[in-house]
Formats: structure tokens, sequence, C-alpha cells
């Protein structure tokens, strides 16, 4: 499986499960996949990757061996921006700190994009409460510096 691509319609095929399904699970950033033109494409490595540890996904026992309950949040934010630089900026910070964040705040996705028409930054969060304090705390703190320059 690993030297193969698959499409989202394979992938659903194969798991039985709806492509929107699919197509979520890419979103969230429970599967890993790549974009090709209009379209996503899972290696079969991240499918295995994903089959192998679904099962293990609804579980998540505490440090007491217990079930733990978890909570998950979302989130669009507009910030204004003076210019496209401060966009970039900003939206460059925001990136940097999704790919340093630490494995415990779990799956997360987070997606920019700058409205030029409207001078703003808007900002689609999705993950775990504590992933998103961490993300909201790090904007206020990029609003902050950016009103003081």
């Amino acid at each position: 499986m690993s030297n193969q691509f698959y499409t989202v319609e394979q992938i659903a095929s194969m798991l039985d499960i709806h492509p929107k399904t699919i197509q979520r699970y890419i979103r969230e950033g429970r599967l890993r996949a790549v974009k090709i033109g209009k379209s996503w494409r899972v290696s079969g490595h991240d499918l295995s990757q994903f089959t192998e540890s679904a099962g293990n996904r609804d579980a998540k026992p505490g440090p007491d061996g217990n079930d733990r309950m978890t909570a998950e949040a979302s989130a669009v934010i507009d910030i204004e921006v003076g210019d496209r630089d401060d966009a970039i900026r900003i939206m460059n910070a925001l990136t940097a700190g999704l790919n340093a964040k630490p494995p415990e705040y779990g799956h997360s996705s987070m997606h920019t994009q700058y409205i030029e028409a409207d001078r703003k930054v808007r900002v689609t969060l999705w993950g775990g409460v504590r992933f998103m304090a961490a993300v909201m705390d790090a904007i206020g703190m990029l609003t902050e510096q950016n009103s003081e320059e």
C-alpha cells in the first residue's frame, strides 16, 4: 500500500464510509492528504496509519486508565490589518505556531485567508479547547503587538 495514492472515493469505498466523512477527516487533520489539482490524494502509508489507529481514536485513557471526556471547538476570527505585509506576518506567525504545537493539543486545523477589500485576515480554527485557547492567546499577542507599532 505504501507507494500508491488513493482518491477520497476509493477510500470511502474501501472503508464503507461516505466520501464526505473522508473529506471531513482530511479537513480535521485526522487523515493526512495532499491536494493535487482540485482533488485530495492519500498515500497508502497514511491510509494504513489512519486505519490502524482508528480503533484507538475514540478511547482516550487518562492518567488513571479511565476514559476521559474531550471537548472540541471551532471559531472564525477576523483580524483587522493595516496592509498586505501585516496580513502575511500574522498568517506566517500563526502557521509557524500550528506547525510547532505540542502533541498533547491533539488533532486540529487552521485556515487563514487575507481579504484585501476589507483589510482583514480571516482565521478558521478547529481543535481541542487547549489548542483553541493557545491560538486565541497568540492572536491576542499578535494584534496587541500590531497596534503598538
